[in-house]
């Protein structure tokens, strides 16, 4: 930097770094040393023994690596960042802190021996394990925490459904032209808003439509089968999801999961049909009320208004209800031809949420609004396995998006039973920076191998007492 007295310039001095020399000889310390956290954690969960459980018919004469802990291992390789089979060399190339690790060809193996009977059975394995996890956090916190909306606890469980484009850069079986222009996927996924947890998945081709009931179906059925039975029945389950999820059909089979006990209930996009139109243009300006922030605040330039009895919502559940939000568009925001003939942008969405129970227009608004969280999460599980799919096989896909779930389940376990403060909150990119791949040093003491975080690193405290509750978790029973 320079600086001007008098005339005179004179430059400060950059202090320079301490000269290395580097060679490939070192013993004894190892990287990625905190996503042993997560393996552990697999361990305590039970997912281990339950994917080795599920897939104990793909190891027949009981030797080599058992199925379950590979499927484990590339599940915990996923939550760590890899992104291709081949980065399983993390961690089999420190055996001393992972244990044996497959070869590559070995995982491979393993993806395409995996069938459907099978991959249903890792989904079930999966389920189990989180029936632990969720017990954990009851036996040694508050349990599962409850989403928010609006400055407030929203009761039960909270699902978000939503669909996805990744791109495929080569032919793969399935992959297809999607309506963006692209080409590659069209996976639907179903997460836990209450805590990030993946719940559910479904692989599809590039061209699918977005708004499939079938789909929705299959992947709302497979998220509710995930739920441990205990908060299955008897506890609210709200379902969201985007326009795509307002089908006649997925709302009905919504409702019908009442008729077996399972207290669901919908809050669902809606497209701006004409008769929408005519309905906002006829509501008085005296029923516009002042939207809501996330906070509890209001929302500035905003209103909401209930359009219910102005639209014909026939063959719709009993009780539904259309809510319409309009705001002043923020800059670069895409407007309907509507919305530019108005000068506001409009949202319009479905509940079966009744007026009882807090269900008020301006509440059950930002409830819904909540629902955009979900991008942030899909957008998290693209870093964290399903944003690369390794085969020109379908079916093998398929298993790496299930694999994917377990991986994002990891991290979502491990921030609710290990952590506290901001890493409790942290995206997996925060999480792997700061704890996952950190580097450590193997030393061997009273017949205990130790891993020895540095002493300098910033969260080594945080690192360390995260493998303190680890140790101290209830194991499953067996």
């Amino acid at each position: 930097m320079s600086v001007q007295a008098e005339g005179t310039f004179y430059v400060q001095a950059i202090g320079l770094r301490p000269k290395v020399h580097v060679s490939a000889d070192g013993s004894g310390v190892v990287g990625h040393a905190g996503a042993r956290l997560l393996a552990d954690l697999a361990d305590a969960t039970g997912l281990t023994a339950a994917y080795s459980a599920a897939l104990r018919s793909l190891r027949p004469r009981g030797t080599g690596h058992d199925p379950g802990r590979v499927a484990t291992d590339l599940a915990v390789m996923l939550a760590d960042g890899g992104e291709a089979i081949a980065d399983l060399a993390v961690l089999r190339d420190q055996a001393e802190v992972f244990g044996p690790v497959a070869s590559t060809p070995t995982a491979w193996r393993l993806l395409a021996d995996t069938d459907e009977a099978a991959l249903a059975s890792l989904r079930a394995a999966r389920g189990s394990a989180r029936e632990v996890a969720w017990l954990q956090a009851a036996e040694t916190g508050e349990g599962i925490p409850a989403a928010r909306a609006g400055g407030r606890e929203l009761p039960g469980l909270v699902l978000d459904l939503d669909a996805t484009l990744v791109t495929c850069h080569s032919e793969k079986e399935q992959a297809a032209p999607t309506y963006k222009g692209g080409f590659g996927f069209h996976p639907l996924l179903c997460y836990l808003a209450n805590t990030g947890e993946a719940v559910s998945g479904r692989l599809r081709p590039g061209n699918s439509g977005a708004n499939t009931a079938a789909d929705h179906i299959t992947v709302l059925d497979q998220a509710l089968a995930q739920i441990p039975d205990a908060h299955r029945h008897g506890t609210d389950i709200l379902v969201r999801a985007d326009s795509a999820g307002s089908a006649k059909a997925f709302l009905a089979h919504v409702r019908d999961n009442r008729k077996r006990g399972i207290r669901t209930f919908f809050s669902v996009g809606y497209a701006i049909t004409e008769p929408v139109r005519r309905a906002v243009r006829a509501m008085p300006d005296r029923l516009w009320h002042p939207a809501l922030d996330q906070d509890g605040t209001l929302r500035d330039g905003a209103e909401v208004a209930e359009l219910t009895g102005m639209v014909d919502l026939d063959g719709y559940p009993t009780g539904t209800r259309i809510i319409v939000r309009r705001e002043r568009p923020h800059p670069g925001a895409q407007l309907s031809l509507f919305d530019q003939d108005e000068g506001l942008r409009h949202q319009v969405f479905l509940t079966d949420t009744p007026y009882s129970g807090g269900g008020s227009a301006q509440f059950l608004e930002v409830r819904y609004r909540g629902h955009a969280t979900v991008e942030d999460h899909i957008r998290c599980g693209k870093t964290t396995g399903f944003g690369r799919f390794p085969s020109r096989d379908f079916a093998v896909n398929a298993v790496w998006l299930e694999l994917s779930l377990a991986a994002i389940d990891l991290l979502a376990w491990t921030r609710v039973l290990l952590l506290d403060g901001e890493l409790a909150t942290a995206e997996p990119k925060k999480l792997r920076y700061r704890l996952l791949h950190v580097a450590a040093r193997l030393t061997r003491g009273g017949r205990c191998l130790r891993l020895r975080i540095s002493g300098t690193w910033p969260w080594r405290n945080e690192l360390a007492t995260a493998f303190y509750r680890l140790a101290a978790l209830p194991r499953p029973a067996g």
